[in-house]
């Protein structure tokens, strides 16, 4: 097996073995603490431009199932402790290790990843390189900057996707790299989904007559995306509006807040989150390196929800203006569905039986 290197910003060098492509790769280092869902993972979109290690020890058991993807793969590397070559199970249609190749994903396992772990959550968030050598001078490791990450994944033209049984809203889904299961999500609760590209203006979007309009998860700065704010800004108030992820932080945004970057993140699907009143704590499943500042927000929005470790916005309603948001995944895949009920509140929205 060939010998590869990751070497972080900081210095630190770990060696390993290459798996997948056999290419040198430089990225954004996360930790995801799923002990399933490997699939989900590197088929996010919003994990673009970063590096994944996964914390489980154990990954690849299972192979490739291409059915549970949850869209494009814009990874720039995979790290795993053990990488199972020989995967058992009757779904599977070929093992991890071809995925990586033919997706040109490179990465390394036999680290400790236990180690790598607490180096992130102790330092926070740093860059790092996939590298069959170390190199002598770290600055294009340093130098590195996730950018127009929505430009890359997001899609490029207008596709529908047709409710299952009888069909009673229409629904656009702006699309910033969104999961696939937010729109099954949907289509099951009798949502024609209309999904348009990210550099739709909102003009645009209210001549399709839409009956609520879904701001979907992506990947990257939040604030960088100056264009999709402003749409939203038009767009918020005039038919009911539910965003998750990157669309939770965008509408923050627009409406006048402001977003910051956490030190590690909350990636995995075992994230705590509780109700602002404290009556109950719901796991969710989580992938975002930033969060909305929920003080920035006040006389605009109420804070109805945040994690229980660090007490981080984790949703906002914005009242008289129909619109409400989650910093969370409850489409999940893979996670825990506590959550998925609040599809229903946005459909209970689009009937007019509430007002949020």
């Amino acid at each position: 097996m060939e010998k590869a290197y990751l070497v972080l910003s900081n210095g630190k060098i770990f060696e390993g073995t290459r798996i997948g492509a056999d290419i040198d790769s430089v990225g954004e280092i996360v930790f995801t603490t799923g002990m399933e869902g490997y699939l989900e993972t590197l088929t996010d979109p919003s994990y673009a431009g970063q590096i994944i290690t996964q914390t489980f020890p154990l990954i690849g058991n299972y192979g490739v199932i291409e059915e549970d993807f949850e869209g494009g793969i814009f990874a720039r590397g995979y790290i795993v402790r053990e990488l199972c070559d020989e995967p058992s199970n009757f779904r599977c249609q070929y093992p991890l290790e071809k995925l990586l190749k033919d997706h040109n994903i490179p990465g390394i396992a036999g680290i400790d990843t236990r180690e790598l772990t607490r180096i992130i959550r102790e330092e926070g968030v740093m860059n790092a390189k996939i590298c069959s050598s170390v190199p002598e001078d770290l600055s294009e490791i340093k130098n590195y900057c996730i950018t127009g990450a929505v430009d890359e994944v997001g899609i490029k033209d207008v596709e529908i996707y047709p409710a299952e049984g009888e069909a009673k809203y229409n629904v656009t889904l702006i699309d910033y790299g969104a999961k696939h299961n937010i729109l099954r999500c949907l289509q099951k609760r009798g949502c024609t989904v209309t999904a348009v590209p990210h550099t739709f203006t909102a003009e645009q979007i209210l001549e399709g007559n839409p009956d609520g309009i879904m701001l979907g998860n992506g990947p990257g700065d939040p604030a960088e995306n100056t264009f999709c704010i402003e749409q939203i800004k038009k767009l918020i108030g005039k038919v009911p509006i539910f965003g998750i992820c990157l669309g939770h932080q965008l509408a923050a945004l627009a409406m006048g807040g402001e977003t910051v970057k956490l030190k590690y993140g909350h990636h995995g699907a075992n994230q705590p989150v509780k109700m602002a009143d404290g009556s109950r704590t719901y796991i969710t499943s989580q992938n975002h390196n930033y969060a909305v500042v929920a003080e920035s927000l006040k006389g605009k929005g109420v804070e109805i929800l945040t994690n229980a470790n660090d007490n981080s916005c984790e949703g906002m309603e914005y009242t008289g203006k129909n619109c409400f948001t989650v910093q969370f995944h409850p489409e999940a895949c893979g996670g825990p569905k506590d959550t998925e009920f609040l599809f229903n509140r946005f459909i209970d929205m689009m009937g007019g039986k509430e007002n949020a």
